[in-house]
């Protein structure tokens, strides 16, 4: 049920869905007695999008999410293990074009593998990512996943692949399940730097310690407040992701999923 229920509540109070749903409902409403309150929708859906396209809202909301975890020391011990968290793939356009296709600027935590492979030669590495369809799937995540490592030339054959889990929770729990790792295990997270705190808040509260490993900066650092976004469509999309992730945080600490609202080093 929680799945399900997550993605109906995603898609309705995502903020650029949201402030769209404004805008035309009070564009319906101007038309009606009920005008006043249009054109206060209106202008409040308009106000939205713009501080949403051009305003500093993104990075305020997106730093510190990505600056939570910072990268692991460069000469570190070498790790037992890598997991990477699926999110990089559209597995519906993928199966249906029959190659695999990215989405947004997500596709580092699978290029990421091709240097941590070249460091660490033999961590054990598993990928963890099914489906995020309502419905059961044939394709999954995993199936797009190998076959673009393939094409790359990396060898998958000990690679290891899970393909049931819809979210980072599952993502936690069917790994720990096939990794069972041992107390003293050191295992490197390869995920977007802005979900890095939810990942590492639900892999702590099922037992299984990680060590952060953040991918796919989306942030240019806090002098970029000061001036205009370079592209609206990307700002809007910080602001989406930045705001899924908060909460993700809320709602996976209010079902127990986390044991800390915002989970620190």
């Amino acid at each position: 049920m929680f799945f399900p229920v997550s993605k109906l509540f995603e898609f309705l109070f995502a903020p650029l869905n949201f402030s769209i749903f404004l805008a035309l409902t009070g564009a319906c409403l101007l038309f009606t007695s009920f005008s006043k309150l249009g054109r206060r929708l209106c202008l409040t859906g308009s106000a939205m999008l713009t501080l949403m396209a051009f305003g500093p809202l993104g990075g305020l909301i997106a730093m510190p999410l990505e600056t939570r975890f910072l990268p692991p020391a460069e000469n570190m011990p070498a790790p037992d293990g890598i997991i990477i968290l699926g999110g990089s793939i559209d597995e519906k356009l993928s199966e249906k074009i029959g190659r695999p296709v990215f989405i947004d600027s997500a596709v580092e935590r699978l290029t990421a593998l091709i240097t941590l492979k070249r460091f660490y030669p033999s961590a054990r590495v598993i990928f963890t990512g099914g489906s995020s369809a309502l419905k059961s799937a044939n394709y999954t995540e995993a199936d797009g996943v190998k076959l673009f490592w393939d094409n790359l030339g990396v060898d998958t054959k000990d690679i290891m692949f899970e393909n049931r889990s819809r979210n980072t929770f599952e993502n936690a729990l069917f790994t720990y399940g096939m990794i069972n790792p041992k107390p003293n295990d050191r295992w490197l997270l390869v995920t977007s730097a802005m979900h890095m705190p939810r990942a590492i808040g639900v892999f702590r509260k099922i037992g299984f310690p990680v060590i952060a490993y953040p991918v796919d900066y989306r942030t240019e650092g806090e002098a970029s407040f000061l001036l205009p976004p370079r592209f609206t469509t990307r700002a809007i999309g910080v602001v989406q992701f930045a705001t899924h992730e908060w909460i993700g945080l809320l709602i996976y600490w209010l079902t127990g999923k986390t044991s800390a609202l915002f989970p620190a080093p």
